[in-house]
């Protein structure tokens, strides 16, 4: 249903057909003399109407022309209906795109043109005055509903803003985060460089092989950090955030143990090689994922953590079982930030992969990737 929703916005000519099929049936009631052809000339209404949303002031102007030229021709003026609704639709148009002082404009000349009508054609009925006044109300409503889609409209639009505003300070904000946390590994590793550069230089006549040592660590430690400070500048933000120590992937156990829950925990390949920040950022992806399972999943769903170190790659998969049972009231277990927006930020600063969805069991599942190769 929505991908038809999303389709006809797409299509607005759609929404039209039913109107034109009134304007090829509706009953006419002509008078006089003359071909089918000449008589049937009302249905031509039909045609700027088709365009009435790209050109609604051209259209309005030829919709009025033409019911002037059926008003004052005794052989079309009785096709009264089509010649209304052409009016009423025009005039819809360009209440509902705006055009308030243009349509305005249009709305006296069709009332001229009633008025007219009812001189010209009116003293033929019993009662001439209501041929004028019956039409009103399709013009009053034509109008109502022109302000009643344009308000709609209008406040869709600020909904589409406002949700747009509030997708972009949640990416901001989380980026504000990650900066943050990079920003903790990196002190943490210019505080291993300098510290033992200073060791080295204390050692150098003692013990030249500890120096060797400590300049290869000094030499890979280096390299990690450049690693993070390219990150980092991908995600920095301007302004200061608190700093506080963050998690690491070796307290992944303590982590799902807070859960509260029946959670397995099956951790393969070796994580030694893995830098600080993407042992953290692995690890943020998990308690994420758990945070949404307690908030969200029933309290009788099980869930299960898999994280797979490979040379290349880390892969993370969290799912949940469906249940019976309403959500049970989250512990405290701490969020990472904004949920799947902040999940994707984390993938995509380690040129990853994210995928979640719902499982055929009723479960959920977080499937998550980073490329911690070179």
């Amino acid at each position: 249903m929505e991908r038809l929703v999303v389709w006809i916005r797409g299509h607005r000519w759609t929404v039209d057909l039913p109107l034109y099929t009134v304007f090829l049936f509706l009953a006419p009631n002509w008078v006089g003399t003359g071909s089918w052809a000449v008589r049937a000339i009302p249905m031509l209404f039909v045609l700027p109407l088709l365009v009435r949303r790209r050109f609604p002031r051209t259209v309005a102007v030829l919709v009025i022309a033409g019911a002037a030229a059926v008003y004052f021709n005794e052989i079309w003026a009785y096709d009264r209906g089509r010649t209304e609704l052409a009016m009423a639709v025009a005039l819809f148009t360009l209440v509902k795109l705006g055009r308030r002082r243009f349509a305005a404009a249009i709305a006296f000349a069709i009332a001229v043109l009633d008025v007219q009508w009812g001189f010209l054609w009116g003293t033929y009925t019993e009662n001439p005055t209501f041929t004028i006044v019956a039409v009103l109300p399709l013009h009053i409503a034509a109008w109502a509903l022109g302000e009643f889609f344009r308000t709609k409209d209008q406040l869709t639009a600020e909904e589409e803003k406002r949700a747009d505003a509030q997708s972009r300070a949640a990416v901001a904000e989380e980026r504000t985060r990650i900066a943050r946390e990079l920003h903790d590994v990196l002190a943490h590793s210019m505080s291993v460089i300098v510290l033992n550069a200073e060791g080295a230089k204390l050692a150098r006549h003692r013990d030249p092989e500890a120096v060797d040592r400590t300049l290869d660590t000094i030499g890979r430690t280096g390299r990690d950090a450049l690693a993070e400070l390219r990150r980092l500048l991908e995600v920095l933000h301007a302004g200061q955030a608190a700093r506080s120590p963050q998690p690491s992937i070796d307290e992944l156990r303590e982590l799902v143990d807070q859960c509260g829950r029946a959670v397995a925990l099956e951790v393969t390949g070796d994580p030694g090689g893995l830098t600080a920040s993407a042992a953290l950022q692995a690890y943020r992806i998990v308690q994420e994922a758990l945070t949404n399972m307690i908030k969200h999943a029933p309290a009788d769903a099980t869930g299960r953590v898999e994280v797979a170190f490979e040379p290349e790659v880390v892969r993370i998969e969290v799912t949940n079982t469906g249940g019976q049972a309403p959500p049970a009231p989250a512990p405290a277990l701490p969020s990472s930030g904004r949920g799947l927006a902040g999940m994707r930020q984390r993938v995509e600063m380690y040129h990853g992969e994210l995928a979640t969805g719902p499982l055929p069991n009723g479960g959920y599942r977080v499937r998550a990737s980073l490329v911690v190769g070179s």
